[in-house]
């Protein structure tokens, strides 16, 4: 069996940095393997990778404005959403080409966002959460690329920069 495949959208260098330097801060050390990014499949087959790698190549995103924030509290952690009309626009595209090959984590609803904390302790994410909320107005940005990435069992190994 092949390894799946993970698609990642990153942002501009000034909001990446700024996205990483949160997740670096906040994200448990020994779970923190990848660069902050926003994920829009999750599980894509292995085994259609030129396929795949193919088509993500030839993506435009029409409109590449982005606004990262609120956060978001997921219970055991925190993300950033991230509202970016040209990427949904583009992954409702590719959800669509793609529908036979979707998991059903990546057939249901969308929900864009950057992850800067995960699997901690709840209150430890509603402390964070609240100091965001506080802290971070949401921020216009640029979706800078999207990125191509192997799952493997853990860490992810990047299939395309």
């Amino acid at each position: 069996m092949t390894d799946p495949i993970i698609l990642t959208a990153i942002f501009d260098d000034a909001t990446q940095a700024r996205l990483e330097a949160l997740r670096q801060a906040h994200f448990p050390p020994e779970r923190n393997m990848i660069p902050a990014h926003c994920t829009l499949f999750h599980a894509l087959p292995g085994a259609e990778a030129a396929a795949v790698a193919a088509r993500v190549a030839g993506a435009v995103i029409a409109d590449d404005a982005a606004v990262i924030g609120p956060a978001r509290f997921t219970g055991r952690g925190v993300a950033l959403a991230v509202e970016a009309p040209g990427l949904s626009a583009l992954r409702a595209a590719l959800a669509r080409e793609w529908a036979p090959w979707l998991t059903a984590q990546d057939r249901q609803g969308w929900r864009p966002h950057v992850t800067v904390q995960n699997k901690v302790a709840p209150e430890v994410a509603r402390a964070l959460h609240a100091a965001l909320l506080a802290e971070w107005a949401p921020q216009p940005a640029r979706v800078a690329g999207l990125r191509l990435w192997w799952y493997r069992g853990g860490p992810w190994e990047a299939l395309s920069a």
